[in-house]
């Protein structure tokens, strides 16, 4: 993998999807915070330059096919993200609710910061179903009659709300939002990790927000780094 300084976090996860394991040992957020460049971004976190780069050529740079999502049409990858990441999101909800009410409310006496995650996982959730239906119903349908007309040679639609850059703004600061929770969660329940000897609700609630966690970031990448980049330029070639 050919790398240099100048290229932004966001460029080289869109190029290989692979680099996101790199990127998470480092600390690096892809998703939210990936439009500086990589070498900004070590300086930011103090970190050398010259390792992270190290580990990002050691990096495979053979991406197959079904996995190469910076080459899909637009709306193949929008079909990909409401049936993978939008379906898993409304899926894992209520179950990571149930888990996240019964340990606040076993173990909250003892443990103050289950309470405190359970309350904002509720927030976080309560956010991303309105997000979804806010993409689902107005973003996405937009983006792929874009697409449809470009494939058809005619002429592009008017969007109703004067440009694309508008919706993609505030699902972009929606997606900033939803990250900084996380980030919040993490610190709370120390990366994931539960307490000793603790019960298997316990364990499993921790496991399934880092798992919800881990979804979201390559959720928040696709449309970030991808998707909403892409239809920009569909409007504004």
């Amino acid at each position: 993998m050919e790398l240099i300084a100048s290229k932004t976090v966001a460029e080289v996860v869109a190029e290989n999807y692979k680099t996101a394991d790199v990127f998470k040992k480092y600390g690096i957020d892809f998703c939210c915070g990936g439009g500086i460049s990589l070498a900004e971004m070590c300086k930011k976190k103090g970190l050398n330059y010259s390792e992270v780069e190290k580990d990002l050529k050691l990096i495979d740079s053979d991406v197959p096919q079904s996995q190469n999502f910076n080459k899909w049409e637009l709306d193949f990858l929008i079909d990909h993200i409401i049936h993978t990441h939008h379906r898993y999101v409304s899926e894992s909800i209520p179950l990571i609710i149930q888990y996240a009410s019964k340990v606040a409310r076993v173990h909250g006496h003892h443990y103050s910061e289950t309470i405190e995650i359970k309350e904002l996982f509720l927030a976080v959730a309560e956010e991303l179903r309105l997000h979804i239906q806010k993409e689902e119903m107005i973003l996405f349908p937009f983006i792929k009659s874009q697409v449809e007309a470009r494939k058809k040679g005619l002429p592009l639609p008017k969007p109703p709300f004067g440009t694309v850059q508008n919706p993609i703004r505030m699902m972009e600061a929606e997606h900033e939002n939803a990250g900084d929770i996380f980030k919040k969660i993490a610190a709370l329940s120390n990366d994931y990790q539960p307490p000793e000897g603790a019960c298997n609700t316990y364990r499993v609630l921790y496991g399934k927000l880092q798992e919800f966690e881990n979804d979201l970031h390559q959720h928040i990448h696709l449309e970030n780094n991808i998707l909403f980049p892409k239809a920009i330029k569909l409007e504004h070639p």
